[in-house]
């Protein structure tokens, strides 16, 4: 590193933050914590800020500070969730505690998703540049209180905070070093498509919590044959399948529940079939994932609203003319899918894509195709998988699944891979219920699949691709 500019006195710290100027914003609070304040953590410093590069624009960003000598000199940013429109300050305890400096952000959607109606500057905000502007300003803080820079950068999000995590990577690759985007919602708009068909398909058929439940169980039974047998029957490890496997799937759940009806199989054709143009035939986003919960594969509708208004009818829109003036509104800022990721990985960047195959909610569908346009880009699957590796989480969802709940921290498989060089490859992953251990397996990077062979765990070379691909008008190329 080149030499740093000595700190500032401790007294003067909070002073020169309070004078410190940003770049279309301010910060509005600069405090001391002291260790009393909260028996669990050390003292250290809360730096609060509003950002405004809009003229609707409202972003809160907060930054933790730890004390002068216990910084590690690595900076983390964390992803929000969701809609955002809120900071979890708690997020940030645990990393401050551990001695880094460590932000977050509400994207500029407070008090909530309302605020994006009708606002392009909202839009750009929650899209990608709050992150950037959050990462920028944070560190702005660090190089005042401090004295010097951070040695390293590392961005850590979920769904929502997926969805960061790519742009930081596609679009501002300076920005970090290292970044995990966990069941990464990055292509925004297809999946917000996908919910409203679903909606729209449940509202007009809806299914009880027991035919739900025999559903899942008949996809679970299908994809039996196809799994290892510790998870035969229990998830569906590998939901990648055909038109010929969504009729065997309806025809079995039809066998094993007499309330479903014919109106049900027509609707369950769509569901794991997926949303596709009304007029053009043109592939949308894929479909429910065998295996997973319908509950959490619809709902979401806010993004229509920001374009449509609060009072439209959202049973009435329809996938044509509707689908494209709602993608060329929010397509160019909210979608996360540049494949070219050169800038990222030339400057050493890593970056560890995560996905789990019963996520109804945000399915792995478009991060598969993803990581092969990534793949496609580059030349080959091993000069992707040299700065960027993709996991398929058996039986995870988007929260608590039938499959692993445990994985390492992936945070620091991150660290280590960027500053050490040890690139991740076999993880231990588990499935623990009421503390005990159900399943302890390794799980591989894709395309490599874990198999069962002679009483022992080992991985083999998968298939790849498997999935449709959203087709190349509803990712529109990123604007500002």
């Amino acid at each position: 590193m080149s030499a740093m500019a000595a700190p500032p006195e401790n007294t003067d710290r909070l002073a020169t933050l309070k004078q410190l100027p940003i770049d279309a914003g301010k910060i509005v609070v600069a405090e001391e914590v002291s260790a009393t304040a909260d028996k669990n953590l050390p003292p250290h410093t809360v730096v609060k800020l509003i950002l405004s590069p809009g003229k609707d624009s409202n972003i809160n960003v907060e930054i933790w500070l730890p004390k002068a000598g216990k910084w590690n000199n690595r900076f983390i940013g964390l992803g929000n969730g969701g809609s955002a429109g809120r900071i979890n300050s708690g997020s940030l305890a645990g990393y401050m505690a551990r001695g880094y400096a460590v932000a977050t952000t509400d994207m500029g959607t407070a008090p909530n998703s309302d605020s994006g109606i009708g606002k392009p500057d909202v839009w750009k905000d929650f899209g990608y540049r709050a992150t950037h502007l959050m990462t920028v300003s944070a560190k702005q803080v660090i190089k005042a209180y401090y004295g010097r820079v951070p040695e390293y950068s590392y961005f850590n999000g979920g769904s929502t905070g997926g969805q960061q995590a790519l742009q930081e990577a596609q679009r501002y690759p300076e920005d970090y070093d290292g970044i995990v985007a966990n069941v990464p919602a990055h292509c925004r708009t297809p999946l917000h498509a996908y919910f409203l068909w679903n909606e729209q398909i449940f509202h007009q058929c809806p299914f009880t919590a027991s035919q739900e439940e025999n559903i899942i169980a008949a996809g679970n039974e299908y994809m039996a044959s196809r799994e290892i047998p510790q998870t035969a029957g229990k998830m569906v490890s590998d939901p990648r399948c055909t038109e010929k496997d969504i009729d065997a799937v309806i025809a079995l759940a039809l066998k094993k529940d007499p309330t479903l009806t014919v109106k049900h199989a027509e609707a369950l054709r769509k569901l794991f079939g997926g949303p596709k143009h009304a007029i053009t035939g043109e592939r949308i986003f894929d479909g429910i994932p065998f295996g997973s919960s319908f509950k959490i594969a619809h709902g979401h509708l806010y993004l229509f609203q920001w374009v449509f208004g609060k009072d439209k009818d959202l049973q009435s829109l329809d996938f044509g003319k509707d689908i494209d003036t709602y993608t060329a509104a929010l397509g160019p800022y909210l979608n996360a899918e540049n494949a070219d990721l050169s800038p990222f990985e030339k400057r050493g960047g890593k970056l560890i894509m995560i996905s789990g195959s019963a996520d109804s909610c945000v399915p792995y569908h478009a991060s598969l195709d993803y990581y092969e346009r990534v793949a496609e880009h580059f030349g080959s699957l091993e000069k992707a998988a040299a700065f960027c590796k993709f996991y398929i989480v058996p039986g995870m969802s988007h929260g608590p699944g039938p499959g692993i709940n445990k994985l390492p921290d992936m945070l620091g498989l991150v660290m280590n891979w960027r500053e050490k060089g040890e690139a991740p490859h076999a993880l231990s992953a588990q499935r623990i219920v009421d503390g005990k251990t159900e399943l302890d397996m390794p799980l591989y990077p894709y395309p490599e699949k874990t198999t069962w062979e002679s009483g022992r765990f080992k991985p083999v070379n998968g298939p790849r691709g498997g999935v449709d691909r959203v087709a190349e008008r509803f990712r529109p190329k990123a604007a500002e």
